[in-house]
């Protein structure tokens, strides 16, 4: 097992926080709209300051900028907007488009900047803005840094002269770029002829491309969770609530269902009994086909502290490798980039396949699951069961001020679980990065063991963190 951050002991991982900054967290801006950090006018200086970080040499820049389907998506996109027409910066405006989907066509229009506004799994009530550079990949932690540096200083200096102020249009073939990108991550034979397909697309970014990619390929399309109205996005839909979808594929007597969440970066499948296949499972299917097409690169797949050990053993039985980053999909990005693999991802079906996408895309991971399927010839819950998952459990605790994993007894605690669980089981403790919460996860072969660790270890926290 390999992965980026300090241990306790082998089994025992723990996430510490990287550079402080004032806006951007771990996936970009993210938090409540029409307050700080998610309003008009921070958007706006987000706009100038990257924009004008982004603006090199004199000839015309230009960025691109899509959103899912919250209510303020239209106030965010406007100030976006504006920031980036003020420094001197062309606008191509996407329309709810997933977050993908905004990565793949910063690359194809060329662009030097590419932005996503929406808050992911999240209620309407939240928005987010997340930046993308020229290449598609998310922005690093220095380059973040720069324009939170920027959005402090004086503001009036980045503005351009009168002559030389961007445009703004809309890009009306955004949705047919993307569901050919899409198609064309298939060999040209695959088809999804007979097939009968449920899709979940939370209200969100992908309510129209994810049904008609699908129905391009020849599958027949049940669509559910298409009509946004700026709130409903992610609410009893999506990858984060499924019993919609599991409910549709036994009533319509489905072959597979495909849960998206609200900007369609992740998956989560339901197999033809209606029962949920999360993201491990599915990036062992598609480990052991590319690994059977010699397609697999660097042995193995990189995941995060997140997947169940069932995985990591299955692996090893392919003689596979199973690397591990904190969690968040650009730490599992950064890993793939920099040792060379092409499959990673999360659980919560965030799936990144880099020989296609440059982040998690839930509308190909999934075509890339069915073809697998589609070739086997057999019901998907067969196909997409790949290993026993060992019992996990994960609790979190609040916590009101201090940092109660530095107390004496709590490391004693952990100490003692790490210790009882031994090579049989595995042990995860980590701060949340958006909220005054400790996550504890512990898994392992023996489920009444496993539960007692985790309640031990949540009692010490909550002994020292009122």
């Amino acid at each position: 097992m390999r992965h980026d951050e300090s241990t306790w002991g082998n089994q025992t991982e723990f996430e510490t926080a990287k550079m402080s900054r004032e806006f951007f967290g771990t996936d970009g801006i993210r938090g409540l709209a029409n307050s700080s950090p998610m309003t008009s006018e921070i958007a706006l200086k987000v706009g100038m300051a990257a924009g004008k970080l982004f603006t090199n040499g004199d000839h015309r820049h230009r960025v691109v900028i899509g959103k899912d389907t919250r209510l303020s998506g239209y106030m965010i996109e406007s100030a976006l907007v504006s920031g980036f027409t003020s420094v001197g910066m062309n606008v191509f405006q996407l329309g709810p488009m997933p977050t993908p989907a905004v990565a793949m066509l910063t690359r194809s229009l060329r662009a030097d900047l590419g932005v996503m506004i929406s808050a992911s799994h999240n209620p309407y009530s939240d928005n987010g803005i997340k930046l993308f550079g020229p290449d598609g990949y998310k922005l690093s932690d220095e380059t973040e840094l720069k324009i939170e540096t920027l959005m402090g200083g004086d503001m009036g200096s980045l503005l351009a002269e009168s002559d030389r102020i961007g445009r703004a249009k809309r890009i009306d073939s955004a949705q047919d770029r993307y569901i050919e990108f899409a198609k064309r991550t298939l060999a040209r034979n695959v088809r999804f002829d007979g097939l009968r397909v449920v899709v979940d697309c939370a209200n969100g970014a992908a309510y129209k491309v994810a049904p008609l990619a699908l129905w391009e390929l020849g599958a027949e399309v049940v669509s559910i969770g298409v009509d946004p109205n700026g709130f409903n996005i992610n609410k009893d839909c999506g990858s984060t609530s499924t019993e919609a979808l599991c409910a549709k594929v036994r009533e319509v007597r489905a072959d597979v269902g495909i849960a998206l969440d609200g900007d369609a970066d992740r998956v989560l499948i339901a197999d033809e009994k209606g029962r949920l296949i999360d993201g491990d499972q599915l990036m062992a299917v598609v480990a052991k086909s590319w690994q059977d097409r010699g397609r697999l690169a660097a042995g193995g797949i990189v995941a995060t502290v997140m997947s169940n050990l069932g995985l990591e053993r299955h692996l090893q039985d392919l003689g596979l490798s199973l690397a591990r980053t904190p969690v968040g999909d650009r730490y599992v990005v950064e890993y793939m980039r920099k040792h060379g693999y092409n499959v990673g991802g999360e659980q919560s079906g965030h799936i990144v396949l880099s020989d296609f996408t440059t982040t998690g895309d839930g509308i190909v991971s999934a075509l890339q699951v069915l073809a697998v399927v589609i070739a086997s010839g057999k019901p998907v819950s067969e196909v997409c069961n790949r290993f026993e998952p060992l019992p996990q459990v994960l609790k979190n605790v609040r916590y009101k001020q201090g940092r109660p994993l530095e107390n004496k007894t709590v490391r004693e605690v952990i100490d003692e679980g790490k210790n009882r669980l031994g090579k049989s089981g595995r042990l995860v403790i980590r701060p949340s990065g958006t909220e005054p919460v400790i996550r504890v996860m512990a898994e392992g072969d023996d489920e009444k063991l496993v539960g007692t660790v985790v309640n031990d270890i949540v009692d010490a926290l909550k002994s020292v963190a009122a």
